[in-house]
């Protein structure tokens, strides 16, 4: 019998060492727990992590798109809730919610994930090694993932190592390091002036320890558009869109 799917919900608290200059989460850590409580709850549902590797399979993410009204403050206790919204051919679909302590939205994302065979680095189909998958039928947003725009000038171009540091269990970049890529190559006072309001990932191709890459970037004013390569081939790995808020005043 397929396992009744719910909302699984976490509390977490944003730690002095996870807020950034302006004392709210950063976009690499809220990555991070997005990615913690989507492994538990898969965990829980019987597709999760350990699950996989008896079968030799993998979750690898291909999408995100997180709309942020507002992120948590140092200190702050939020809950996230999230649940497996879409099952496809390939993977599924999974939706996350942010609310704080008083059951407010603060933000909202989707994430697209692909089951893949580890040994072959292909995607595998869903129903085969998981047919009794379901999912809620619900969704956090309308919008679907979008096929971002071309950079043909970049405004800016900033090279990044691979560090041993960012290197995940799956033996590659962690999903959470492209982001912060993409956002670091924007200058200080931009940064020190503007929140992120959206931000939308697309990955394309897994990058390794000691690879460097190189991120082209142009900014549309509130709007800055990036482009993740793997510096030696030119290949593309990730194209992510910010979209951003001014600061009005220090919190």
């Amino acid at each position: 019998m397929p396992r009744q799917v719910t909302k699984y919900k976490k509390e977490y608290v944003v730690k002095s060492y996870e807020a950034d200059c302006h004392g709210f989460l950063r976009i690499l850590t809220l990555m991070n727990i997005l990615q913690d409580i989507a492994c538990e709850n898969a965990d829980v549902l019987g597709f999760g992590f350990v699950e996989c590797h008896k079968h030799n399979l993998t979750w690898v993410g291909s999408n995100y798109l997180i709309k942020i009204e507002r992120l948590p403050r140092i200190d702050e206790h939020f809950v996230i809730e999230t649940w497996p919204a879409v099952g496809k051919l390939w993977g599924a679909i999974r939706d996350f919610c942010l609310k704080d302590s008083d059951g407010n939205i603060i933000a909202v994302a989707s994430s697209q994930w692909v089951l893949i065979d580890c040994e072959r680095r292909r995607p595998v189909a869903l129903s085969k090694y998981f047919p009794e998958y379901s999912f809620l039928d619900e969704r956090v947003m309308e919008d679907e993932f979008h096929k971002l725009p071309t950079i043909e000038n970049p405004d800016l171009i900033t090279e990044f190592a691979v560090r041993f540091d960012d290197i995940d269990v799956n033996n590659h970049v962690n999903n959470a390091v492209y982001p912060l890529w993409a956002s670091e190559s924007l200058n200080s006072d931009f940064r020190l002036t503007h929140l992120p309001q959206e931000v939308e990932i697309c990955f394309k191709k897994e990058a390794l320890y000691g690879e460097k890459v190189e991120v082209r970037t142009k900014v549309n004013e509130a709007e800055t558009l990036h482009v993740i390569c793997d510096k030696n081939s030119g290949n593309e790995l990730a194209e992510c869109c910010f979209k951003w808020r001014e600061l009005t005043s220090k919190p």
